[in-house]
């Protein structure tokens, strides 16, 4: 009897002590919680851009609130209020257009929340109400699209262009600086006119429908097509080849992104130049956030390195461009 109850204690004891030695699973407190609202999915580049936030977010250990705006700015100022009303660490979001934010900004400001601009600007009654801006220098975009066009003006020995342009949607950020840099630019060329600008919305049936427009009313007196997105671009090409043109010969194709899809496109020489536009901004925005956090200092602006690909160069070892 007393053996038995001798290994019964044994066996308790054993179990007792292999329950302590186990390592139990603990929660761990995100870093920091970043609530981004994204302007919507209409292209290959937003989808980009998204996937490589939420990637960054996983790697950096930042738990993301991620919303859609599907377009909408309403649909965004909803978002920040639900971030401002959860208490999150930082606010960022990339604008669908430049005016209309002060009042939900002042929110934020008012809750202590600092606020990160992602790909495009606002205007506001003051600069204050946010911290910084991360993205393009869509002038600079706007400007060397209209260096390659100037080159290839040259270099085909054309005292006369006439042009069109597909811009993005009204009075967003990426649609006013692209044409302000590409306009100022071609200024004071006289080889260079304008016959129209129209709005696509950087959307692929938008620019398909202006396409349509345009060649209805000017036909083969274009010669340039200055569109400011690959979505558009690509919307405009079957429109051009069914009218009867070549793109890429019978009319210049300059575009702006640079996603893989158009570059293939490049490659087989249907567009002429694409001035890209990464939407790889995560990391920046990452280490921008924790910075916010900690109290250290943040460059108001941050402008990543872009590149021109066009028929002026060899893009057979050019890398997958992931998105």
């Amino acid at each position: 009897m007393r053996k038995r109850m001798f290994l019964l204690w044994m066996m308790l004891g054993c179990l007792l002590l292999s329950g302590c030695g186990e390592k139990q699973p603990q929660a761990t407190e995100p870093s920091l919680l970043l609530g981004f609202s994204q302007l919507g999915s209409e292209s290959s580049w937003r989808i980009g851009n998204t996937r490589d936030i939420e990637a960054k977010a996983a790697e950096y250990g930042i738990s993301l609130m991620m919303e859609n705006a599907n377009q909408k700015q309403e649909n965004q100022i909803a978002a920040l209020r639900r971030f401002i009303a959860y208490r999150v660490d930082v606010i960022a979001f990339s604008p669908i257009v430049e005016e209309g934010w002060d009042n939900v900004l002042k929110e934020a400001k008012q809750a202590g929340i600092p606020v990160v601009l992602v790909d495009r600007t606002i205007r506001t009654e003051s600069e204050d109400l946010y911290v910084c801006l991360i993205g393009a220098d869509f002038y600079q975009e706007g400007v060397s699209a209209a260096e390659y066009l100037l080159r290839k003006a040259d270099a085909l020995g054309k005292d006369h262009l006439n042009i069109v342009e597909i811009t993005g949607t009204e009075d967003s950020t990426p649609m006013r600086q692209r044409h302000a840099g590409f306009m100022d630019r071609i200024a004071g060329d006289d080889r260079m006119r304008v016959l129209e600008s129209v709005n696509g919305d950087f959307l692929k049936s938008r620019g398909a429908e202006c396409m349509r427009y345009l060649l209805e009313k000017y036909g083969k007196r274009i010669d340039v097509i200055y569109s400011h997105n690959d979505e558009m671009t690509m919307g405009a090409l079957p429109e051009i080849e069914q009218a009867g043109f070549k793109p890429g010969q019978d009319m210049v194709i300059i575009s702006i992104d640079g996603g893989q899809e158009a570059i293939d496109i490049l490659r087989e020489g249907k567009i002429n130049c694409i001035v890209e536009c990464t939407p790889m901004l995560g990391a920046t925005l990452m280490e921008t956030a924790l910075a916010l956090k900690e109290g250290r200092p943040v460059s108001p602006e941050t402008h990543p390195v872009e590149q021109v690909f066009s028929d002026e160069q060899d893009l057979s070892a050019l890398a997958p461009r992931g998105y």
